[in-house]
Order: structure tokens, then C-alpha cells, then sequence
């Protein structure tokens, strides 16, 4: 497009849409405050905004979880846009892309559709001159270049937090617990699972868990180095007795071996073994390059039964050449016919995945001497198998608190449906969270079409598969095919069944007496 078009558009395009971002760098960039600087320079220029596409709490490093940005441009490249301009704050809105190219390519699709993009609070005008064209390149790299210096600086902070003995992040584990502490040093309390602190200044350190706790941890360490036992017996006595991990679920050779490998435990802080930095893969780090600090929590066992643990774990690995290394690991790909590090910390006299990163340098690495192309995302196998161990835990939670509200519930074992109060039949389903090729969260909803219940409470999972999203309560008569799935938004039609816990559905079976 030459620049009198571009100048021609800029004077004639009435009617605009605005994209506003927030992200989490920047709070005094609300989208409130975006919109009313967008408006004003609207109101100025004669323009109607007439559509409005937000992106709340979002990275500007790349466009994905931008579902705003996104749906501007699939509305642009449609060609049934009703507008013929886009206003945007600045160029760091637009989004603060690594590759500055990126933003180019996404601002050209729409001028490409004679829709032109002007950020309303910087001093040029994006009319297609060669001045414009120049200061939009200086600009986007200097986006992109905040977001790097940013992550240096937060990293360079989080470092000296660990040096100065303070916890980054991650739950506490079995055994211990965060304890939230203020400006001063103070304490101001344990925070449970899923609490955050609530206020920049205040710090977290691991303290020593309830009693029982700990004497479990220093009988792992015992029966390991003293009594010779293994991960897996140790799991299996655990569980024998009754004994729940830091998960409420039953111990296996893994979690065991957590415990065992984890400074934690001596009072180390141990911070930078794995990077995930500007959106880029998760790497493993080098020893080398770890940050720690030792001795600054309280201990719940002696240096001695930890480094002991190690020189067992590490004898364990030296003993078998490379070749046996991967024979096992041969053995376990051609048995189970996928492989992931820890389906290999689960496996009983196994080498740990650790062992065959340090022998051969990644999992990957070792993966490709068996002949295991992980061309793939095969988690899905183990993440299912946890979902299924989820899902009788969420049917008995759902059981004792409609009994706990007076209602009379029925579960039938053959089809695991709910009858409720002698009226009602409920269904619940677990939805586990895929991603698609274009990296966007998606669930599938799978209605039990031969029994069907009454309701359907189909039960979202986050994007880590570890934790409850939410909640869709579903009546048959709305059920019309087998399947739906679903995506982070999905309108009214849908999220109107959306519930952010199930204490609606308690009120409709509660039981009151007269």
C-alpha cells in the first residue's frame, strides 16, 4: 500500500475497533485506563469505536493465550471487519514480541485487509512513510528488549531472595510448610495449600510441618540407609499403614525418591535447576549454575542421612555400563511403548531419570539410543491415569457433602452414576486440558449418552492437569450430542452451565426439615 492510501484510510476510516492488553509487568497500564486514553483520542479525531477486543492478565512475549489479539485478527483476515481502523495505546500494547519481525507481520495482516493499526500515545503517525517505518522498528525492539532486561532483573532478585535464605515459589512438601513472614522478619503465619502472599514486602521460608510429618521423613531416611530398603518398599510400607503423601494419595517409588534427592530437607535452598525464561522450552541446568544458599532452614534430618542417601543412589547408577542402562530403558519403552521421566522414576530397580541425564547427558538423549522418538506429547497417558485415581475421590467428596446437608444419595458401583434425594441421577465426568497445534487450551466433554443422567457435572482441570478450574452443570434435556468441546471462552450458550464451585448444586439437593 502506497502512502497516500494509507494517508486516504487514516482520514476516512470513521469507525474503529480497540485492542487493549494488560499484563502482569505493568499494573498501572489497566485496560480501564487504556480505554479512556483511546476514547479520548477517538472523540478528538471524529472516530466511533465500535468494537472492543481485550486481553487481560497476558504476555505481550508471543501471541499465544492472546485470545483477543486473536479473534481481532481472524475478524480482520475475514473480511467482514465493520471497521477500517485499529487504535492501540502504544507499540508495547501491540505486544512486546522477542522477534520484532512478529509484531511487523501482525500489524501487515491487517493493512493487508486496507485496516490500519495507530497507537494513539506515540509521536508519529503510522502513515507508511519511511520515517514511520523506521521509528516502529526502533520501538518494537526496544519492546521486546524491556521484556529481557525485566527478566534479567527479576531473575538477579529472585537470586539474592534464595541467597538471603528466603523460599521461591513451589509448595513446601511433605514434611514441611511455608511460613509467610513480613517486611521486618516477622512471623505472620503458615499459609495452606493454594495460598500466595498478598503483599510485595513479605517473604516465605520453609518451616518444620506437624510431628508426624517429620517422623515419617526421618523414617524414610532410616529404613533407606540403614535398613537397605528400596523406594518401592518403602512406598509400599507407607501405604500399608495407612500413611497419605503431601497430596492426600498413596506413596509410589517416585515421590519417595523426591524426598530422598531434595536439600530441602537440611535446611538448603536450592534454587535454578530447570529455566523456562520468555517463553522459551524448560531446560535443565547445570549444577554449575545453581543458586544456593545452605544451612538456612531448620533440618528435619542430619547431613548424614541425606549425603548417605546419595552416595546409595549414585552407587546404584556407577555399577551398570551404559549398555545396561539402556537395556533397561529398552525393557520399559518396549513394555509400555512410551517413555517420560517419570514413568522411569516409577519403575522399581531402574535408575533414576536424574542418573540418565547425568550418564548421557538428557532423556532425550537417552531416548534416542532406544530408539524413542518423542515426536509427540504422550503425558496425556499418565496425566489420564491420574484423573482416573481423581475421579472416585471427587464422587465420595460430593457423596459426604450432600449427606452432610441431609440429602439421601445413592451411588451405583457398575455405572457410577449418583441417585440424589430418590429424584435425580447425576453424572460426573472429568475434563482434562489439551492443547491444539496453534498452543490454545482446549477441553472435551464426553456425556454418558447410553445411561443418561438426569445432570451431568463435567469438571474442568487447569492447563497443568493438577488442580480444579471449574465446574459445568449440565441438564440432559440441553445435552444434544455425545460430545463438546470446549475452549477457554465458549459464550453465553455454554458458560451459562459455568460454576466456579459446586455450592449451587448443594442448594438444589439440600434437605431441610419442617
Amino acid at each position: 500500500m502506497n502512502h497516500t492510501n494509507t494517508k486516504e484510510i487514516l482520514e476516512s476510516g470513521r469507525k474503529a475497533a480497540m485492542y487493549v492488553r494488560m499484563s502482569t509487568d505493568q499494573q498501572k497500564y489497566s485496560t480501564e485506563n487504556q480505554e479512556k486514553a483511546i476514547r479520548e483520542y477517538a472523540q478528538k479525531h471524529d472516530i466511533e469505536i465500535i468494537q472492543t477486543f481485550a486481553d487481560k492478565g497476558k504476555s505481550g512475549l508471543d501471541i499465544s493465550g492472546r485470545e483477543g489479539l486473536k479473534s481481532l485478527l481472524e475478524t480482520v483476515k475475514s473480511g467482514n471487519a465493520e471497521f477500517s481502523l485499529i487504535l492501540v495505546l502504544d507499540i508495547s500494547r501491540w505486544g512486546r514480541f522477542q522477534d520484532a519481525d512478529e509484531s511487523a507481520y501482525y500489524e501487515y495482516i491487517c493493512r493487508r485487509s486496507n485496516i490500519n493499526v495507530e497507537y494513539v500515545s506515540e509521536q508519529f503517525k503510522n502513515d507508511g512513510s519511511p520515517t514511520a517505518t523506521i521509528i516502529k522498528s526502533v520501538k518494537r525492539a526496544m519492546a521486546g528488549e524491556y521484556s529481557r532486561e525485566l527478566s534479567a532483573k527479576v531473575f538477579a532478585g529472585q537470586c539474592r531472595l534464595i541467597e538471603k535464605g528466603f523460599r521461591q515459589g513451589g509448595p513446601a512438601g511433605f514434611g514441611l510448610r511455608r511460613m509467610l513472614l513480613d517486611e521486618t522478619g516477622n512471623q505472620k503465619g503458615i499459609l495452606k495449600r493454594g495460598e500466595h502472599k498478598s503483599l510485595q514486602t513479605d517473604r516465605v521460608i520453609l518451616v518444620p510441618g506437624p510431628e508426624d510429618e517429620i517422623q515419617v521423613v526421618q523414617w524414610i531416611y532410616q529404613s533407606f540407609v540403614e535398613k537397605q530398603l528400596s523406594e518401592t518398599q518403602i512406598a509400599d510400607t507407607l501405604n500399608q499403614r495407612g500413611v497419605l503423601s503431601d497430596w492426600d494419595k498413596p506413596w509410589t517409588r517416585g515421590t519417595i525418591h523426591q524426598i530422598l534427592t531434595n536439600e530441602k530437607y537440611i535446611g538448603n535452598n536450592v534454587y535454578n535447576k530447570t529455566s523456562c525464561k520468555l517463553k522459551k522450552k524448560r531446560v535443565n541446568n547445570e549444577p554449575s549454575i545453581w543458586v544456593r544458599s545452605d544451612g538456612v532452614f531448620e533440618p528435619l534430618i542430619e547431613p548424614k542421612y541425606f549425603y548417605a542417601a546419595q552416595q546409595i543412589i549414585l552407587k546404584r547408577s556407577i555399577k551398570l555400563s551404559d549398555e545396561e542402562f539402556l537395556e533397561k530403558l529398552k525393557v520399559l519403552y518396549d513394555r509400555e511403548g512410551w517413555l517420560s521421566g517419570i514413568l522411569i522414576d516409577e519403575e522399581p530397580n531402574m535408575p533414576s531419570s536424574s542418573a540418565y541425564q547425568n550418564r548421557f547427558g538428557s532423556l532425550i538423549r537417552a531416548y534416542q539410543l532406544v530408539n524413542f522418538q518423542p515426536d509427540r506429547d504422550l503425558s496425556y497417558i499418565a496425566i489420564n491415569k491420574q484423573l482416573r485415581q481423581l475421579h472416585p475421590e471427587i464422587i465420595e467428596s460430593i457423596k459426604k457433602r450432600i449427606a452432610d446437608l441431609g440429602g439421601k444419595i445413592e451411588h451405583d458401583l457398575t455405572s457410577n452414576l449418583l441417585l440424589i434425594n430418590d429424584e435425580i441421577t447425576v453424572s460426573i465426568i472429568i475434563a482434562r486440558c489439551f492443547k491444539t497445534e496453534a498452543e490454545k487450551n482446549r477441553w472435551e466433554l464426553r456425556f454418558d449418552a447410553g445411561l443418561k443422567p438426569d445432570i451431568t457435572i463435567a469438571i474442568r482441570m487447569n492447563s497443568n492437569n493438577d488442580a480444579i478450574l471449574d465446574y459445568y452443570v449440565i441438564p440432559l434435556i440441553d445435552i444434544e450430542v455425545p460430545k463438546i468441546r470446549l475452549s477457554e471462552n465458549n459464550g453465553i450458550a455454554l458458560d451459562c452451565y459455568r460454576n466456579d464451585s459446586l455450592e449451587d448444586f448443594f442448594s438444589l439437593v439440600k434437605r431441610s426439615q419442617i
